[in-house]
């Protein structure tokens, strides 16, 4: 699927929002006539699940106030073939952030559609309003884009057809801004960043007022057993879901992150053993919780405190995030073998049967039952923990091309797990970051060797000399034990609140 074309040269509203992150994917009538009624605009939400801090609500709220509309926010939820596979611990915490959104919305005036058929209810909402205007927020992956194409080629069939604005809220400069290509690593990339970083790196202005609402009302939502509907993999409980949960993570006088913890960012952020000095923040950005610029924007505030530090989040949370956005928006391949750089397909190609020491199952893999217990320890934090240090997910995902049958393989049994466990699996972020282990993306070729060839190489010895194997190993052991332990107790908890429920 070809990217879509470039932004608009005008739009009809002068808008709050920077023009060149808005693009027009279709005209509509425009404007309704002096003394007629105004449509409603919608907003629908995908990426970006917040209100404050977020521009494409700032727009869909300014092209309302151009016509006096009311303004209302649509979230839709995928079915099976786009869901990415989410279990329980995504989809949980997406409808647990989603709740709390819906009553911070319901307190500003603005009415909250869920809807549970998919993504082709949106056409069908648009006309029962009688909206004027949908204005969806940016995603580059695949299901997105195609499910927003589909909703637009509806919209577009009716005669009374409506406008149809796309606005890149997730990150700081545009992706279609950034770059027009396909960049080659964070060098070629960083450059252009730069020269228009500070265009776009701005405060966000407050959401104002809105038209009090007077059609159709939301239907109630039982939260509880969309939850319950989620399959296997249980949640976490170390990170709560929403706005204020993400604030206070970043800036919470407790344990926030650029409050009490940034000083040892860039010292120490790549040693497993000092989990405490990364940000925490992936969960709340994946989602949308928290805006990338707003963290961004704080940092900058605090950059006297610790000038390394701050540069060194700035350049993962801008740099390399965004650069992950530019691979999935340009490499229709994104999450496949196809998607490498040519001189890597040829080195994978040229050492894909080279012999193996060791040959393992998705099954085996899945359950960590490897010869290599600082890579058993990676994948049992990600099973039940729900999130991997950074540092290991480069050395679980590069041991996964050594035992496996080919590269092939070794990528899609990396995704699988990643998006399986992960809490903020299913993500540009982690696509790239299996592609970087197994596929060389964003790096250079190195010293061949078997298997790998010239994709960079990392094992046990190495890890060994860079932090204490032992010290990461136990600590997973403990974090494992605690999680059994608290899910015991729950699952007893549970069962006698049933047992007593039952006996009155």
């Amino acid at each position: 699927m070809a990217p879509s074309a470039s932004p608009s040269p005008g739009l009809a509203v002068t808008a709050p929002v920077h023009q060149a992150r808005v693009r027009v994917l279709h005209t509509g009538q425009g404007l309704p006539p002096a003394g007629a009624k105004p449509g409603p605009v919608v907003y629908w939400m995908l990426r970006d699940q917040r209100l404050a801090d977020n521009w494409a609500l700032l727009h869909a709220a300014s092209l309302a106030a151009a016509s006096a509309a009311p303004l209302a926010v649509a979230f839709s939820l995928f079915p099976k073939p786009f869901l990415l596979s989410a279990r329980r611990r995504q989809l949980g915490f997406l409808l647990r952030g989603l709740r709390r959104l819906a009553a911070d919305a319901a307190t500003r005036r603005i009415p909250f559609f869920l809807l549970t058929g998919g993504p082709m209810e949106i056409p069908a909402l648009m006309q029962r309003l009688g909206a004027s205007a949908l204005v969806a927020d940016f995603s580059p992956l695949r299901p997105v884009r195609e499910a927003l194409d589909a909703v637009v080629g509806a919209l577009c069939r009716d005669a009374a057809s409506v406008a149809v604005h796309q606005v890149d809220a997730h990150n700081v400069v545009p992706v279609w801004t950034a770059s027009g290509k396909l960049e080659y690593s964070a060098k070629t990339f960083r450059s252009k960043m730069n020269k228009v970083l500070d265009e776009y790196l701005v405060e966000f202005p407050e959401l104002g007022e809105v038209v009090p609402w007077d059609r159709e009302q939301p239907k109630d939502i039982d939260w509880d057993t969309l939850i319950d509907t989620a399959e296997d993999v249980p949640e976490i409980d170390w990170c709560e879901p929403g706005k204020a949960a993400a604030m206070e993570a970043l800036l919470g006088t407790k344990d926030g992150f650029l409050t009490k913890r940034i000083k040892s960012y860039d010292s120490d952020r790549n040693y497993p053993t000092k989990p405490m000095a990364l940000s925490g923040l992936s969960p709340y950005l994946h989602f949308g919780h928290i805006s990338a610029q707003r963290c961004a924007l704080e940092a900058k505030k605090r950059r006297h405190l610790s000038p390394k530090s701050v540069d060194a989040f700035l350049e993962e949370l801008i740099i390399r995030r965004e650069l992950a956005d530019n691979f999935c928006y340009y490499q229709p391949h994104y999450d496949s073998v196809a998607g490498a750089w040519e001189w890597a397909r040829k080195t994978l190609k040229d050492h894909a049967a080279d012999k193996r020491e060791h040959i393992y199952t998705r099954e085996q893999l899945e359950n960590a039952k490897t010869v290599d217990p600082l890579w058993n320890a990676s994948q049992l934090e990600m099973v039940h923990h729900g999130k991997m240090h950074g540092f290991m997910r480069m050395y679980w995902a590069k041991k996964i091309l050594e035992w496996t049958s080919g590269p092939e393989e070794a990528l899609s049994i990396a995704i699988y797990l990643n998006d399986k466990y992960h809490i903020d699996g299913r993500d540009p972020n982690g696509y790239v970051g299996c592609m970087w282990s197994i596929c060389g993306l964003h790096d250079q070729g190195w010293k061949e060797r078997p298997v790998f060839g010239k994709i960079r190489y990392m094992n046990y010895a190495g890890c060994k000399r860079k932090f204490d194997v032992d010290a990461y190993i136990s600590y997973v052991k403990r974090l494992v034990a605690q999680l059994k332990k608290r899910k015991s107790e729950e699952s007893l908890n549970s069962a006698a609140k049933y047992s007593k429920s039952e006996k009155d």
